[in-house]
């Protein structure tokens, strides 16, 4: 039996899954001030034999020496980490290590397709995992919550939009609705055309939504994509089993 502790550290929140023999059986989200606490727990109760830790930010350096004294096999996941598909992207020491698990995530699920992932978070990440196993890069723009922000930050007389407590309607009524309507809306346009725009270029195309935010936008969107929640976990424990195989 391998039990895999997988560590996902973004920017604004920390998730962990707990893989049994490859099956997703438990899924964490929790503050950055808590998770030395709630990775000691998750530690003490599942009793991973490996882990792996993904991060976008700087994170604590606690929390990896807490990990390397409890657990045998810790990877953490960077530009040299052994990958089981080919990376050409050009800039290989600025290429977040979300994506790189996105990516391997995909091929493992869809091996027959030339694949984008479409991450919705603090960025949109374009993602084209090609079907001959290699990664060239995609396209990066500002997420939702970045655009509203930057209307607000960037002018002197715009909100700060909640979209928690702001109508989202297509033609806004006064500044918020129309500052929400022109985020999400013009955003879901922009999704769209990559999206087509990939499918026009590429032949046995297939689009995977992930993310944050992609909950709220799956509904949203005329391209046909296939949302998956947990393409980054998933990535995440092939990359673990990858680099520490299972002993037969």
């Amino acid at each position: 039996m391998s039990v895999n502790l997988c560590i996902d550290w973004g920017n604004t929140n920390v998730k962990a899954a707990i893989f049994d023999n490859d099956v997703l059986k438990h899924q964490f989200t929790f503050g950055e001030d808590d998770a030395l606490q709630q990775v000691t727990n998750i530690l003490d109760t599942h009793k991973p034999a490996k882990a792996i830790v993904c991060s976008v930010v700087s994170h604590s350096h606690e929390l990896e020496q807490m990990l390397q004294s409890r657990i045998k096999s810790v990877v953490k996941l960077d530009g040299n980490t052994r990958l089981p598909i080919n990376n050409a992207y050009g800039s290989s020491e600025t290429l977040g290590a979300d994506r790189i698990a996105l990516i391997c995530g995909a091929h493992a699920l869809y091996p027959q397709y030339n694949n984008l992932v479409i991450c919705l978070g603090t960025c949109i990440t374009y993602n084209l995992m090609q079907k001959n196993k290699t990664f060239r890069g995609g396209a990066i723009s500002p997420g939702m919550h970045m655009r509203l922000r930057a209307m607000n930050e960037f002018t002197d007389k715009l909100p700060q939009v909640d979209m928690n407590r702001t109508e989202l309607i297509f033609l806004g009524y006064d500044t918020p609705t129309c500052m929400l309507s022109g985020a999400v809306y013009g955003m879901a346009a922009e999704i769209d055309a990559m999206t087509e725009e990939y499918r026009r270029q590429y032949p046995d195309f297939n689009a995977i939504l992930t993310g944050g935010d992609a909950p709220y936008f799956a509904a949203k969107l005329k391209s046909k994509i296939f949302a998956d929640p947990d393409l980054l976990l998933k990535g995440l424990n092939l990359i673990l089993n990858y680099n520490v195989p299972v002993p037969r």
